[in-house]
Formats: structure tokens, C-alpha cells, sequence
């Protein structure tokens, strides 16, 4: 396995392919928990796409939804596709936000925070850009347990061959664990901490619909792919293939687990 492996997200519509599309019903609960007023000023913290946002502005009636992302290539997706006045997207990092101190209502961060450097210094920085009693809020996919999609592939990943386990995102990611989620948001200095977990449904129509997204190249499973030999590729998918969930139609169901975390500034 000569060639290194993707672990980073840069093409929009590649990512809403594999992942965004179970990034929006789960930025809808995560939102429907948060309950916040109407009116707010929103910061979107690794943006992506702009799934968030966009539920943002459908569902919470902010005044203004700024996202900030590393990579250009989401922050371009993002500005095309979601077409509203009250939202703008720039480039940026989470650990050191380019905006003053007291700047927003609420701060959120989607499915982000893990690909942080230092997610610490981000929910520090998120902190820091938050007025006082703002809202800091952040999600992250349950990697090691119910993000059964991912789960199940690395599961016939390992099987096939021991390597494997060191690309796995629930060992390269101890953040996405509701304790670690819990002690990260209190060391940053936030008060009134509650963790949930939001689960929904990611459903295939068939082993096809699950399995072609894994062939991109980008990001960690898909990366993993690639680095794969035609023989080895197959053997992967076959085993997939046999064991996956897949009712008589051919349809696929599984679930989708994230662990959310809120306090306040």
C-alpha cells in the first residue's frame, strides 16, 4: 500500500455524494434541540458544503449566517448553493476565527470539529467569538459506534485485511465520543454542558447506492479504496456486499449516529 491515503474533504459535490446527504436531517435535529430565537446572529464553524447553514436559515429565522471553512473548494460550493442574502462564506481556520471578540449569538460547528488540528483551540476561538450567553454548540458523527454506514465498511475492511485498523475513523478520532465532547466543551470554559446523541436513517436503494460513493478517492474511507489493488477492491466489496442489511427489494437501511454537545459562553 504504497500510496498515501486522502484524509481531508475538498470537493463539494463529491462530499454531498458520500456524506452531506445525511448531513441535513442531522443539522435539522441538532437545530430543533438548540431551540433558538429568531433573529440571531449565526458563525458556522468548518461550514463545508453548507448544510448547516442552509437549515440555519429554513429553520431558525436568523438575522445573518456567516460560514467559515479551510477549504476553498467548500467555501465555493457552499456560496453557489446557498442563495440567500443573510448568508455569506469565506475561507477561514477554527482555531483562529478572523472575527472580534462578542461577535455572534450562536456559534455551531457540524461535523467538523474532529478534522481540527486542535479542537480545543477551536472551541476556545468559538467561545471567544460568541457574545456572553451566546449558544456554542457542536456535533460530531459516532464513528466508533452507530455511524453503522462507516462502521460496517471498516468492520469488512479489518476482516480482509489488519492494516486497516489504523485508517479507521473511530480510533483516529477520540473526540466523537459523548465524554471526550463533554470534557472538551467544560475545559474551554463553557457553562450549562448537555450532550445528546441525534440518530436518523441513511437508506440505499441498493448495495450499488452505498457502495459506488467509496470509489471517489477523497477522504479517509474512500482514500482507504483507492490505495487498494483491482483483487483486493472486489474482495472488499463482495464482503460488503454479503453482508450488508439489504431487505427483499434490494434496499439498504441504516443508522446514523452523532453526538451533540451545547453550552453557554
Amino acid at each position: 500500500m504504497s500510496q498515501p491515503i486522502s484524509t481531508t474533504w475538498g470537493q463539494g459535490e463529491v462530499y454531498d455524494r458520500y456524506m452531506g446527504r445525511w448531513s441535513r436531517p442531522v443539522a435539522r435535529e441538532f437545530l430543533d434541540w438548540l431551540a433558538a430565537p429568531a433573529g440571531l446572529r449565526w458563525l458556522d464553524v468548518g461550514c463545508g458544503t453548507g448544510a448547516l447553514a442552509e437549515t440555519i436559515l429554513s429553520r431558525a429565522a436568523p438575522e445573518q449566517v456567516t460560514g467559515v471553512d479551510p477549504a476553498a473548494g467548500f467555501v465555493e460550493h457552499a456560496r453557489k448553493s446557498v442563495a440567500d442574502p443573510c448568508a455569506r462564506f469565506e475561507v477561514g481556520d477554527a482555531q483562529q476565527l478572523p472575527f472580534e471578540d462578542r461577535s455572534f449569538d450562536a456559534v455551531v460547528s457540524g461535523l467538523a470539529l474532529n478534522f481540527v488540528p486542535d479542537p480545543l483551540m477551536a472551541l476556545g476561538e468559538m467561545r471567544r467569538v460568541a457574545r456572553p450567553g451566546g449558544v456554542v454548540a457542536v456535533y460530531l458523527w459516532d464513528y466508533a459506534g452507530r455511524m453503522e454506514f462507516l462502521r460496517r465498511f471498516w468492520d469488512a475492511a479489518f476482516a480482509l485485511r489488519e492494516e486497516a485498523v489504523t485508517h479507521d475513523e473511530g480510533r483516529r478520532f477520540p473526540l466523537c465520543h459523548p465524554d471526550a465532547l463533554d470534557a472538551a466543551a467544560r475545559a474551554a470554559g463553557l457553562a450549562d454542558v448537555v450532550i445528546r446523541a441525534i440518530e436518523v436513517a441513511t437508506d440505499f436503494t441498493d448495495f450499488d447506492d452505498y457502495w459506488t460513493p467509496f470509489l471517489s478517492g477523497q477522504a479517509p474511507a474512500p482514500g482507504y479504496v483507492a490505495t487498494l489493488s483491482p483483487a483486493d477492491r472486489e474482495a472488499l466489496r463482495e464482503r460488503l456486499r454479503i453482508t450488508l442489511p439489504a431487505a427483499p427489494d434490494g434496499s439498504i437501511r441504516l443508522v446514523a449516529r452523532a453526538w451533540a454537545v451545547r453550552g453557554r459562553n
